[in-house]
């Protein structure tokens, strides 16, 4: 299974960046779960949960809202308003 490149800012700080097994967002047109060797994709974020799931067995989670997610070549940014590191 590849590798995905992640990324999730805010407008005010990079929230956080590394290598995942799998993403999983909500977007406006629903739940979204990405692997390795996704087709590129932008999707508008709806309020909710984004889930990583670090390559070193890492859970991250992160509140968003008001954004997008990208898809590119295993690279994924998410860009969100607002957006929280969940503890």
């Amino acid at each position: 299974m590849a590798t995905l490149n992640v990324s999730v800012v805010s407008a005010e700080r990079e929230i956080w960046s590394g290598t995942a097994s799998n993403v999983s967002a909500k977007t406006v047109e629903g739940e979204i779960g990405i692997y390795g060797g996704h087709e590129p994709l932008l999707a508008l974020l709806a309020e909710g949960a984004v889930r990583v799931a670090g390559t070193d067995g890492e859970k991250i989670t992160v509140n968003a809202e008001d954004g997008f997610l990208s898809v590119d070549h295993d690279t994924i940014t998410i860009v969100a308003g607002r957006a929280e590191l969940v503890a």
